[in-house]
């Protein structure tokens, strides 16, 4: 440990620091944005398909659609929640590691984030496909009718069928932006929320429906995971390169 000094020049802004910190924080910033843009776009089609559906066309029944993916959102917000808690807590030991050189560390670590994070994604997957009736109960929706019972159990199971993989992708996300990979983090997040998740809303919905707005969120998670694998095994690959090259740096000065 050594102590540190604060000086006038300390509080001084810095363009170099300045351009390290800033696309990080815009890559937060747009990943926001377009999951704005995509909840805006389910929204739209919720209602428009809605109306169109013979049974939530009835005026008594027309809120059922809208209210119950709300439910479905909030739950899925409730574990993605854990999701960032997680993969948040890991971007300090990310950096540090990345600055002492020990990409080995930051590899483990990565790997066991996908597998914690995928137990996370498992046992909500267990709970809306087995139990989504008590969900819906939980919410305060138990005395709701049939229709909405019924509607209900399908969004569950149906909008969260990949909930697993929507783990691992967010997680995946924040891990690659707390190693200073803000590109690569940006461009998966955007097109996960604007290009599949803006574009299945608006298109599935014209060949399945209402059902269709549903099918969006498992579509868009399959996709972006194989995105996401890809830009995993890069990224891998790329520290075994740094890892080699410090190793080899080092036995050189030792020699």
């Amino acid at each position: 440990m050594k102590a540190v000094n604060l000086q006038k020049k300390s509080f001084e802004l810095s363009g170099k620091v300045i351009s390290r910190f800033i696309p990080l924080g815009i890559c937060s910033f747009l990943a926001q944005i377009s999951l704005v843009a995509a909840m805006a776009a389910i929204n739209n089609m919720i209602r428009k398909y809605g109306a169109l559906d013979p049974i939530f066309s009835q005026t008594e029944y027309a809120q059922i659609p809208m209210a119950v993916v709300g439910i479905v959102m909030k739950f899925f917000q409730i574990v993605i929640s854990i999701v960032i808690g997680m993969a948040a807590g890991c971007i300090p030991v990310v950096g540090f590691n990345m600055g002492a050189g020990r990409k080995d560390r930051v590899k483990k670590l990565f790997s066991m984030l996908l597998v914690s994070e995928a137990i996370v994604g498992f046992i909500a997957l267990v709970i809306v496909e087995i139990f989504p009736r008590a969900l819906i109960g939980i919410f305060g929706a138990a005395n709701e009718s049939s229709y909405y019972t019924d509607f209900a159990m399908k969004a569950f199971r149906i909008y969260l069928c990949m909930v697993v993989l929507a783990c691992i992708n967010k997680a995946t996300f924040i891990y690659l932006q707390s190693m200073g990979k803000a590109l690569a983090s940006t461009l998966l997040s955007m097109v996960r929320e604007v290009v599949f998740g803006v574009g299945f809303a608006l298109l599935l919905p014209m060949w399945f429906g209402l059902d269709g707005v549903l099918y969006s969120m498992p579509a868009s998670d399959i996709l972006t995971f194989v995105m996401s694998i890809i830009v995993i095994a890069i990224t891998m690959k790329s520290l075994d390169r740094q890892d080699n090259t410090d190793q080899g740096l080092v036995a050189a000065k030792q020699v």
